[in-house]
């Protein structure tokens, strides 16, 4: 579990630059769905590449055969988890900052266990105190930082992150299901073409294009310029690449419901490396004692899940 917790705290800091430059980008005027969509368009061509690199021309062939065999699955795990949660991410970004859209994400630790309930898994009721430390922590940042309310910034801000919290979690969940064949609604996608965590990715990426381009027809958005260009590919590296690929090896890892959502808890360490980010890079405010309180509060979540979950 020690493992698998450091892995998810990696993958959390790497995750982390997303909202940094998803604000950065906001504050300079770029459009949502341009850094929502081109983040994906860049993982599809670093994925192709590593996998060409790494397995050669045939593997890739496989690898869109087996996008093709199962191109509905696809379209809705890769759609949900991967499109819908990012899409509402990017929106979010246009009217909270990148530290608050990091503490609510972090939601995505209760919504966890629902989606796996969802599928039929239990747990002992030390995986829900846990879970709530953690998420007390993370109001707690969130309350340190009104300073009024204010309705459109909650709904706007707000809502669609807690939206998002349970679509990355239920993308990725059905994709555990299908390749373990734990359930009789899903395809049993069993391939030895699974096995390889950057496999996975690039059909969940290539699954979410059909959402993208809903979205650029349907928004209009004007055409990006070479800093948010830049900043997307970043993005994709820092946080499609690196992060998204040691959390989900993380998660293969898993042999059970319960380290499945330890390693989902570890996400809440993104909160801390956003608000480092936000101080170093955009001049955020040092935070409060109300913050601190509620980083405790995290640390000490992800600590039991360590101690309490070999």
């Amino acid at each position: 579990m020690f493992k698998l917790i450091s892995l998810g705290i990696l993958s959390g800091a790497f995750f982390s630059t997303t909202f940094v430059l998803n604000e950065a980008m906001s504050l300079e005027g770029g459009h949502w769905v341009w850094s929502a969509s081109l983040r994906y368009l860049f993982m599809a061509l670093f994925f192709t590449a590593i996998i060409l690199f790494k397995s050669g021309l045939k593997e890739l062939r496989d690898l869109f055969g087996l996008f093709r065999s199962h191109w509905k699955f696809w379209i809705i795990a890769g759609g949900i988890g991967f499109g819908g949660f990012y899409a509402l991410i990017c929106f979010s970004a246009n009217f909270s900052p990148g530290w608050v859209i990091a503490a609510t994400w972090q939601f995505t630790v209760v919504a966890s266990l629902f989606i796996f309930m969802m599928f039929g898994h239990s747990f002992p009721k030390r995986i829900w105190f846990f879970s709530s430390l953690i998420f007390i922590g993370v109001v707690l940042v969130n309350l340190s930082h009104i300073e009024k309310f204010d309705l459109k910034i909650l709904l706007s801000g707000g809502l669609p992150v807690l939206a998002a919290a349970f679509c990355y979690p239920f993308g990725n969940q059905l994709v555990w299901e299908a390749t373990n064949g734990n359930h009789k609604k899903l395809p049993n996608i069993n391939s030895p073409l699974l096995h390889s965590v950057f496999n996975k990715i690039l059909l969940m990426t290539l699954g979410s294009f059909p959402l993208w381009i809903v979205l650029v027809l349907i928004t209009r958005p004007p055409a990006p310029d070479l800093s948010q260009i830049l900043n997307t590919s970043l993005v994709a590296l820092f946080s499609g690449v690196f992060a998204t690929g040691i959390f989900l090896f993380a998660r293969n890892l898993a042999s059970n419901s319960n380290e499945l959502a330890g390693v989902d808890a570890t996400q809440s360490s993104e909160v801390i490396f956003a608000l480092l980010g936000g101080i170093l890079f955009l001049g955020s405010e040092v935070p409060g004692i109300e913050s601190l309180t509620g980083l405790m509060l995290i640390l000490i979540g992800l600590t039991f899940f360590v101690k309490y979950q070999k």
